[in-house]
């Protein structure tokens, strides 16, 4: 059994802060990494050591397998956190810290590479007789692209066979859009995987995207912790979350479970990952869709309704420790919405918006949670990914909620910089929110074009006019 006495923190932002606190919750001391343009972060202020990494530039840094397992070594760390992003699903940082005797909190680099291959896992799902929505081999060839998409009849996703988070993905509903949706796809697919090969997935109109949290250790115990609702989403990127995914019926969440458990327990999985569906509700059906072999960005509305602390069991896992409960220990209380709060300009087409955070004024109370690194004097940089915050509130059922949500929001003021606080203000308001009637394109297709020349127009941060007049001293 592992021994844990000292982690570095492989990451920034949020979730370095989110990882140095459950250390100092197990007893552990946390080591941060910081980039030339960290140095003034919440990380560095919390963490009980510093090790500069280089420059700010993340190809430099937070994505250089040797300057993070240096600075681990340098610290005289035991093992490596990864958070999500940067190199949380990259095999060669896996590798390297098992050359040097590093435990990596994570699983290993046999399983990352068997799940973040999309084929890969799609043939394991197809072999588990897990539900798999129509789709092609892999493909690098346009031409053959085309023959594909002809057999399976449009519309069409065309995805990239490595990696996710919505890169190298591409919906074509004419066959007019196809040769310049291949032509991106692959570009982006090579740029951000190295690898162009694509496949070709019938697209489902109006599906949820719900994903099932799986822990489990190196005893063999897998177990579930419910599911989330991820359709809120602009270019396949999330950005608000609900657990549980109250839009499904029992049976097929019960289903959504046992998929994600037979995936997991055949991989022997190690630590906290997601099995991610796309769910078509007016059908009763659901298809997998891949893997992530790391911690979510919105593991806390999961936290919510199981009172369970998913950073703090990942680093149990690492240390050899069984999970300290079964499946049948998993209670699911309440409902939990998380909305991610980024340094962006939704009424300029999500331009990135850094710079000096003047004032930061979060809410609290209870059921509201905030994971941030920000503060007021804080200097948003340029360099790296515009999240902010996620606002995590939770009550005994949706509408209250949607309640406690709506007034947590209003109460969130940041300036200096442009968030989407507004956008999100909006959001809570809409009538499809509230009756949990949207799909994956609803976001970009639906609301935002209304919302853009409705309510976001000419008001700091989208403010919307009921905000305005509900809190008017701010």
């Amino acid at each position: 059994m592992a021994t844990l006495r000292k982690v570095l923190v492989a990451n920034r932002g949020e979730i370095a802060v989110r990882v140095i606190r459950a250390c100092r919750e197990e007893g552990i001391r946390a080591v941060a990494v910081a980039s030339d343009a960290d140095m003034d972060s919440l990380a560095v202020r919390e963490a009980d050591e510093v090790v500069g990494i280089g420059p700010a530039t993340a190809t430099s840094s937070y994505l250089n397998v040797g300057a993070i397992v240096g600075a681990a070594l340098l610290a005289g760390c035991d093992a490596v956190h990864p958070g999500y992003g940067f190199l949380s699903e990259q095999p060669e940082l896996v590798e390297a810290c098992d050359r040097f005797g590093l435990t990596f909190v994570g699983p290993s680099a046999d399983t990352i590479r068997a799940a973040g291959d999309k084929l890969e896992a799609r043939q394991l799902a197809r072999d588990l007789g897990v539900p798999l929505a129509a789709g092609t081999e892999a493909v690098s060839d346009p031409e053959r692209v085309a023959e594909l998409v002809a057999e399976l009849g449009l519309p069409v996703l065309i995805k990239a066979a490595a990696g996710g988070g919505g890169r190298g993905m591409r919906l074509v509903r004419g066959i007019s859009e196809l040769a310049g949706a291949v032509e991106r796809a692959r570009a982006e697919a090579l740029a951000a995987f190295g690898d162009d090969r694509l496949y070709v997935e019938r697209y489902v109109e109006q599906a949820r995207h719900v994903e099932v949290q799986i822990l489990g250790d190196t005893h063999g115990t897998i177990v579930h912790l419910g599911d989330r609702d991820c359709s809120y989403q602009r270019r396949y990127q999330k950005v608000a979350e609900e657990a549980p995914a109250s839009a499904i019926p029992d049976n097929l969440r019960a289903s959504l479970w046992e998929a994600a458990r037979t995936l997991m327990g055949a991989l022997g999985y190690v630590g906290a990952g997601t099995v991610e569906f796309l769910v078509d509700v007016q059908r009763g059906t659901f298809a997998f869709l891949e893997i992530n072999t790391r911690v979510q960005v919105e593991h806390p509305v999961t936290e919510m309704i199981t009172g369970l602390d998913i950073v703090r069991e990942q680093l149990r896992i690492a240390a050899g420790e069984p999970l300290s409960f079964g499946q049948d220990d998993v209670v699911l209380n309440g409902h939990a919405l998380e909305f991610r709060v980024n340094a962006e300009s939704p009424e300029r087409g999500f331009l990135p918006t850094p710079g000096l955070i003047e004032a930061w004024d979060a809410p609290s109370g209870p059921g509201i949670r905030v994971d941030t690194h920000c503060f007021a004097g804080y200097t948003v940089p340029a360099h790296y990914d515009s999240l902010l915050a996620k606002l995590v509130v939770w009550a005994q059922d949706r509408p209250s909620a949607l309640a406690r949500a709506e007034a947590a929001l209003a109460d969130f003021r940041v300036t200096g910089v442009e968030t989407t606080l507004g956008l999100h203000r909006a959001l809570i308001q809409h009538p499809d929110v509230r009756e949990n009637s949207v799909s994956t394109r609803w976001l970009e297709e639906t609301f935002l074009p209304s919302w853009s020349q409705d309510e976001g127009e000419g008001r700091p941060n989208g403010l919307a006019p009921a905000v305005t007049e509900r809190n008017p001293n701010r």
